[in-house]
């Protein structure tokens, strides 16, 4: 099969998605940039389509759960790259779609930034996408500018500033094309300006910061002495007391990765405390501090920090002695990262735990990361919105800020959370079985 064939198949199959989905897919990523081309296609085709104002306040995750799949690519095998990337755009296809086609409909403006910053402070959504479809270039400073606009903003959980900043890192990953990314950059901007908001978090912040013209200072974190002190704050105390001990704990200008650090840890307590039907949802925090520490963080505003702790402590604590414990397989592994694979498929969170801290402690946290990614592609990614590779992406994105004692539970905690949140691969077969028989010489865009 042709390109061009093959592209206008799998065009077909992102209009109106059927049977032949995955057999499209598996014809149109043959060769060295097709899933680069399919990837741009897909994106370029739904996300005018997809019903945005429908799911408001929330988001649908199939464009977050692209950005995770590409962050994972190098870390996870050929095969399974293929299965994850065909298995989340067919749940992005699957989106409901907006029967009016009401952002395709929206004409491009002048792409003047003037009229899409006062699109977004004014929460007029139409003008912020009409003006970014008249970009005639995006970069990835555009996508940082929109995410700087919406930070302030917490509204479903500041899922605002996190698509920005995931946009622009898909943006680079898929080398910058020009009228996907317009289509990228206007849904950020288009969400950034939709109500409702909630800036309930950083209003009590900046009051408890004002006249404090401090920044927080980048740097390697510490493990200051005090961290453990901290952890119990963000974990234990009500907002209040929180936001008070968090605000002056800013002022004292602790480096940037202390302040990860102290927020990792509390992360992954809250997520080795959450209940199976939370797991996804608490997972959440991990895709907040990776956009707080690649996105937010260089600018050093201490009120993104206190977002963030309050974020974390809106989840459960539950006592000690009550909490999950990393136990010991029956038989001892030879295969240790086959074996963390193996527990997580089959369940079993305690000897999940175990075997991160066993293969982090003799391999190294990349080789956790490798089998952590390799079991979340396992799971079909429409299955609990896609959070295990978004979680999993995350703490990617996230380890490199973190002290060695907060990468550490971040890891046990995110295998508990696979362990624990196991799902259907029905679909992740089908795909296996259509790029099985793809032709390896069908070309590529």
């Amino acid at each position: 099969m042709s390109i061009q064939d093959a592209s206008e198949r799998w065009g077909t199959e992102l209009k109106h998605p059927g049977v032949g989905f995955f057999a499209a897919f598996a014809s149109r990523v043959a060769g060295v940039d097709g899933p680069r081309d399919a990837t741009r296609e897909a994106l370029k085709v739904l996300i005018p389509v997809v019903d945005w104002k429908g799911y408001l306040p929330h988001v649908p995750h199939g464009l977050l759960g692209t950005w995770a799949v590409w962050v994972l690519r190098p870390r996870l095998s050929e095969g399974s790259f293929l299965r994850l990337l065909a298995t989340q755009l067919h749940a992005f296809a699957h989106e409901v779609r907006d029967a009016k086609g009401s952002l395709g409909r929206i004409g491009a403006g002048s792409g003047n930034w003037a009229n899409i910053g006062a699109a977004i402070r004014t929460h007029r959504p139409s003008l912020a996408w009409g003006e970014c479809q008249g970009i005639e270039t995006p970069t990835t400073e555009d996508f940082a500018r929109v995410m700087t606009m919406a930070a302030p903003d917490m509204a479903n959980v500041g899922h605002k500033a996190v698509t920005a900043w995931a946009m622009g890192q898909l943006f680079e990953m898929l080398d910058a094309p020009r009228a996907t990314g317009r289509r990228m950059l206007g849904l950020c901007a288009w969400l950034a300006a939709t109500e409702p908001t909630d800036f309930f978090w950083r209003k009590r912040a900046d009051a408890r910061l004002e006249e404090c013209s401090l920044r927080i200072p980048a740097g390697p974190a510490k493990d200051m002495e005090t961290h453990g002190q901290a952890l119990r704050e963000v974990c234990d105390l009500g907002l209040v007391d929180l936001l008070d001990r968090t605000c002056a704990r800013l002022k004292q200008e602790p480096a940037s990765g202390d302040l990860l650090s102290i927020l990792a840890r509390a992360a992954a307590e809250k997520q080795l405390d959450a209940r199976r039907d939370l797991e996804g949802k608490t997972a959440w925090n991990w895709v907040f501090l990776a956009t707080l520490a690649e996105g937010l963080a260089p600018s050093g505003d201490p009120g993104t920090y206190a977002q963030a702790a309050a974020l974390v402590n809106l989840f459960p604590t539950d006592e000690v002695e009550d909490r999950i414990r990393p136990r010991a397989p029956g038989a001892p592994a030879t295969d240790l990262s086959q074996a963390l694979q193996d527990a997580i498929l089959d369940a079993e969170a305690p000897e999940a735990m175990f075997l991160a801290r066993k293969l982090r402690e003799t391999t190294g946290e990349s080789a956790v990361l490798d089998a952590l990614a390799e079991a979340a592609s396992r799971n079909d990614s429409a299955f609990n919105h896609s959070h295990q590779i978004l979680s999993v992406a995350s703490a990617s994105a996230l380890l490199p800020h973190l002290t060695e004692a907060a990468g550490t539970v971040m890891l046990e905690s995110l295998a508990k959370c696979l362990a624990n949140s196991q799902g259907s691969s029905d679909l992740g077969r089908m795909a296996d079985r259509a790029l099985s028989g793809r032709s390896a010489g069908s070309g590529s865009a």
